[in-house]
């Protein structure tokens, strides 16, 4: 009954490793279907393909990095105003259908960053014009009466002097430095309005809408509950002023608020054609930004780059995991070729755990899978090593081999649970690169964990109470 047992699990394996194996690459299977339907008029369908998501460093793609300006936000609004920033773009770049984008933020020296990777995107214009195109919202309130005045004052003396020198025949080049020497020149720069907390950050839904009298278009905000206490504030202190829309720092609107609005909701009027106003409102729900960010880097990688990365990743492995084989083979003899058979399983089923969650491999993602193949061999030799101290002592074959896993199971929970540790610290506090590592490498670790443990030492059950168990230099 125990043999039977030992059977029917060792058939469970391999099943599991037969689908697992066309499930990560089905050409193969999927060739043997078509020759059958071809030759007997069968209508068998293909196995299940899904292929591997690959990172920006592995099928080529753009890389952005924007700075993200909070001259205007309260520093202690900084990190829920960057997690709402790297929300929007992502939702933005998802809905152009960029496939894996990461989207994450980043602290260094005091400048805040916002860093995007878009895998398959190689014209980098495209890239940013689909990001660019989320609207920065932004409410601004008149500034105090006396403040006003001056820059009226300040714009019309400039203007008039402009007008003079038009007349005079000067060149606009020329006019403009004649400006600048003027006292009220920077003061004649200034808006009249001024900037306040309520931005794109609070907006829950933007909607075409139409003026009941004229009939025009317009956008018809909704605000969450903290921008519409913010909105509820700002218009009741401005009764009978106006109050300016900004949308990427141009003025779109300045109506007069004539009572204090409850309930966050607002209009945004314009010269709008109905199309304008659709895209308008449609850009504001795909993200209204809550700061104004700026493009200081870009990078491209070209499909030919990713490919050959790609290809020399793939090669490093396959050599590995040879060594490895040669290595358990030499060493351990029979025991070798039983635990090369589990890591072979073991690879089969972390590619197929890879399509199935599934992960976006890059570079550092397949060093981590390799690292892991080197450590799920780890408990094998842990294993081993202990079933010859076991044998050197005379002890039959099936006891050498329980008290070879008990005793190596500590050494193998407490080295794995370290690593997957570190692997944990560096997939919460790591850049995207980083992650990817820890991932693969954290996957890898618990498929090893099941392969030394279950899959090989039913392997080496099948020998119990046979010829072979007494044939010593297969052992050790």
């Amino acid at each position: 009954m125990g043999k039977r047992k030992i059977y029917l699990t060792i058939l469970a394996i391999l099943v599991l490793a037969i689908l697992a194996a066309n499930l990560a690459y089905p050409k193969y299977f999927n060739q043997g279907v078509d020759f059958l339907n071809k030759k007997f008029s069968w209508h068998l369908p293909h196995f299940w393909q899904i292929p591997f998501k690959l990172g920006l460093d592995l099928q080529g793609g753009t890389y952005l990095v924007y700075e993200a300006d909070l001259s205007k936000v309260e520093k202690k609004e900084y990190g829920s105003a960057m997690q709402g920033l790297r929300d929007v773009i992502e939702r933005r770049v998802n809905l152009f259908g960029v496939r894996e984008p990461v989207v994450q933020t980043q602290e260094a020296a005091g400048h805040y960053r916002l860093i995007v990777e878009l895998a398959g995107i190689e014209d980098p214009g495209q890239a940013i014009k689909e990001i660019g195109k989320t609207p920065f919202l932004e409410f601004r309130e008149q500034k105090p009466e006396e403040e006003v005045k001056k820059i009226e004052e300040a714009k019309k003396e400039v203007t008039e002097k402009a007008k003079e020198l038009r007349k005079k025949g000067l060149s606009e080049e020329e006019i403009l430095e004649e400006l600048k020497k003027l006292d009220n020149w920077l003061l004649s720069t200034e808006d009249i309005f001024k900037s306040t907390p309520l931005t794109g950050k609070y907006l829950k839904k933007a909607e075409l809408g139409f003026d009941r009298t004229t009939y025009k278009p317009l956008i018809l905000l909704q605000f969450d509950d903290e921008g519409a206490k913010i909105f509820e504030d700002l218009t009741s202190r401005n009764i009978g002023k106006p109050l300016a829309i900004y949308i990427d720092q141009i003025l779109i609107s300045a109506p007069v608020v004539q009572e204090k609005i409850s309930g966050g909701r607002a209009q945004i009027s314009g010269r709008f054609t109905i199309e304008e106003a659709k895209e308008l409102a449609r850009n504001l729900n795909a993200g209204a930004l809550p700061v104004p960010i700026n493009l200081i880097s870009q990078k491209t990688i070209g499909p030919t780059l990713g490919k050959a990365s790609l290809e020399k990743s793939l090669q490093a492995g396959v050599v590995g995991f040879l060594a490895i084989i040669l290595f358990l083979i030499l060493f351990y003899r029979l025991p070798g070729l039983l635990a090369s058979l589990a890591l072979g399983i073991y690879v089969i089923l972390v590619l197929t755990l890879f399509k199935l969650i599934p992960v976006t491999l890059t570079l550092a993602g397949i060093g981590g899978f390799i690292l892991s193949i080197g450590m799920a061999i780890d408990a094998n030799i842990l294993i081993f090593a202990r079933m010859k101290e076991e044998l050197m002592e005379n002890k039959t074959f099936s006891v050498a081999m329980e008290e070879g896993f008990r005793r190596a199971w500590p050494s193998i929970r407490d080295g794995n649970l370290t690593t997957l540790i570190v692997a944990a610290i560096l997939f919460e506090f790591g850049t995207s690169f980083i992650k990817g590592f820890a991932l693969t490498l954290s996957l890898g670790i618990l498929i090893s964990i099941f392969s030394a443990i279950i899959i090989t030492k039913n392997f080496l059950k099948v020998f119990v109470e046979t010829r072979l168990e007494k044939i010593q230099w297969l052992w050790s």
